[in-house]
C-alpha cells in the first residue's frame, strides 16, 4: 500500500499537468501540521514570483498558532497582495493534492477576497 504522501503527490501531478496546459501562473499551496506556505509560480520558467508563509515572523505576529485557519487566512491575503504588487491578478489554484477544506480553503477564500482571480 502507498503512503499518504505518495498518494497526495500523485493527485498533485494531475492538477499540475492541467495547469501547465492552461499556461497560467500557479498559486501553489503546501501545508504541514505547523505551517502553511503559498507561492505564485510563473508558467514559463517555473520561477517563484511571490511567496508567503507562516514561517515569516512578521506575518504571524499576534496569532495564537501558525497552524490554524486564522493563520491561513492571513497568508492568503498576504500572497494576493504580493502577487498584485508584481502585476499578477489571474492564477490557477494548485492545492498540492491536499483536500480543499480547512486551512487550504481558508487560504483560497482569503486570496480571492484580496483580489486574486481563480
Amino acid at each position: 500500500m502507498k503512503d499518504k504522501n505518495t498518494s497526495r503527490l500523485r493527485r498533485a501531478r494531475r492538477t499540475r499537468a492541467h495547469i501547465r496546459e492552461l499556461g497560467m501562473h500557479r498559486l501553489a499551496v503546501h501545508r504541514t501540521p505547523r505551517h502553511i506556505y503559498a507561492q505564485i509560480i510563473s508558467p514559463d520558467a517555473g520561477l517563484t514570483i511571490a511567496a508567503a508563509s507562516t514561517a515569516e515572523k512578521d506575518l504571524i505576529s499576534g496569532l495564537s498558532s501558525p497552524g490554524n485557519v486564522e493563520a491561513a487566512k492571513k497568508i492568503g491575503a498576504a500572497i494576493a497582495e504580493r502577487a498584485k504588487a508584481k502585476g499578477v491578478s489571474k492564477v490557477a489554484f494548485d492545492r498540492g493534492g491536499f483536500k480543499f477544506h480547512g486551512r487550504v480553503k481558508a487560504l483560497a477564500d482569503a486570496a480571492r477576497e484580496a483580489g486574486l482571480e481563480f
